[in-house]
């Protein structure tokens, strides 16, 4: 099951201004010892993509910055502009600094089963991550 392994919510050994909204990061990649987090992936299937990023920003003010190495959205192909749209909007300035990056689902998709099958880290996923900010 996908879900093997994985915290709840609830259950997150996290002390970060925020946590209320970081909870709801669709992926909180943790680090081994569990006290922070070294990637988040949001999922924007249908959802807005300004309340990810609003996410991502509070999740980084709680977070040393060396421990987060990876923030992602996640989104359809055919929602890259609507990404790339809203991350130039000058309320998110400050998101350059984070390196967030688009990872479309036909890379996912393409690359699943390397990924699961050689993958260790974020090395793959960053290898199919498109960077966003110039």
């Amino acid at each position: 099951m996908l879900g093997d392994g994985c915290a709840e919510p609830n259950e997150l050994p996290l002390n970060v201004p925020g946590i209320d909204m970081v909870r709801l990061i669709d992926v909180l990649w943790l680090t081994p010892s569990h006290s922070q987090v070294a990637a988040a992936f949001e999922v924007e299937h249908t959802t807005s993509i300004y309340s990810g990023i609003l996410r991502m920003l509070d999740l980084s003010e709680g977070q040393e910055a060396s421990t987060l190495t990876g923030l992602f959205l996640v989104a359809p192909d055919e929602r890259e502009d609507d990404v790339r749209k809203q991350l130039v909007r000058p309320a998110f300035r400050g998101i350059a600094d984070l390196h967030v990056r688009y990872l479309p689902y036909s890379e996912l998709s393409r690359n699943r089963g390397q990924i699961a099958r050689f993958g260790t880290g974020l090395k793959p996923i960053n290898a199919i991550a498109k960077d966003l900010v110039a």
